[in-house]
């Protein structure tokens, strides 16, 4: 993997003793970290997703703990963020940090998660507070923006709250003229278990009510499922939007086909993607990575 030319290169197994040791050289290592514009010539992201973990949520597929070996998680992060094509890389402080001492985020873009507060299952899940990064944090580290996941239910009290953060921090974003990532579901809970609602017209309606969110929207992209009759749901919104790869179901191609066809509409500008690219059904990170960065980039870079 690529190192950073201000650091020695580092093992996963000398993470902890670094954290031990030397902390300071977090810091350090973000002051000094190689940056890069958010968009290359053709206007396009592929970003690999690791912020699952902070919200308790690990599984994919039928496995419920996917995601518990940190070691492993980094290994597939390296590979995927070497590949050619991938742009960057979304994720908690903890992840982030591990990466930065690995070296591996030199010359790519970095979007911090900020909230995780509304932990998988819990009866406060869509409280969710900011946990993670502020956006001063992420100014003062030199990311390149902040995403936040926004639920809407309107029978939960617990999304006013949501709503009102997630405003402020695009705000706040758009102060230091960083990125703010926003993530709307229009959301419910069945069986005391809170879904997101993926037809056509909630996607909609969550994309309004993400879009008036914050005192100006001139750095605000959205971040949005592959729905069904996406053309009339993009429609909604003049605002750049990546999509995600969700919790990964069904036939792999069908999902690449999908993001496929749904890279051809004008407001989609490429691919946030976690799960899907770093556990596929037949373990291949780089080939995985390697299929979505075509779909994003085609032959150009």
């Amino acid at each position: 993997m690529s190192t950073s030319p201000t650091s020695p290169t580092v093992s996963v197994a000398d993470l902890t003793e670094i954290r031990v040791r030397e902390p300071h050289r977090i810091a350090h290592a973000w002051a000094t970290r190689r940056r890069r514009e958010l968009v290359g010539p053709d206007g396009r992201l592929l970003i690999v997703a690791a912020d699952h973990p902070a919200r308790g949520s690990l599984g994919v597929r039928d496995d419920p703990v996917a995601m518990a070996s940190r070691s492993d998680l980094l290994a597939r992060l390296a590979t995927a963020v070497a590949c050619p094509g991938v742009d960057g890389v979304l994720g908690t402080p903890d992840v982030l940090d591990d990466l930065l001492l690995l070296g591996v985020l030199e010359d790519k873009v970095v979007i911090g998660s900020m909230n995780r507060g509304g932990l998988q299952g819990s009866s406060f899940e869509l409280d969710d507070r900011f946990t993670a990064y502020r956006a001063r944090d992420i100014a003062a580290a030199g990311l390149d923006g902040g995403k936040m996941l926004t639920r809407i239910d309107l029978d939960d009290p617990g999304t006013v709250a949501t709503l009102e953060a997630s405003a402020a921090a695009v705000s706040e974003l758009a102060e230091h003229g960083l990125m703010a990532m926003v993530e709307p579901f229009l959301s419910t809970r069945r069986d005391g278990r809170v879904t997101n609602l993926l037809d056509p017209e909630s996607t909609i309606r969550s994309i309004h009510i993400a879009s008036g969110l914050g005192a100006t929207s001139a750095h605000t992209w959205l971040k949005l499922p592959v729905v069904d009759d996406l053309a009339r749901v993009m429609d909604a919104t003049t605002l750049p939007t990546l999509l995600l790869g969700g919790d990964p179901q069904g036939d792999p191609k069908d999902t690449y086909a999908s993001w496929g066809r749904a890279l051809d509409l004008p407001a989609v500008r490429g691919l946030v993607v976690g799960r899907a690219l770093l556990y596929p059904p037949d373990g291949d990170v780089a080939a995985a990575v390697d299929l979505a960065a075509r779909l994003v980039h085609g032959g150009a870079r």
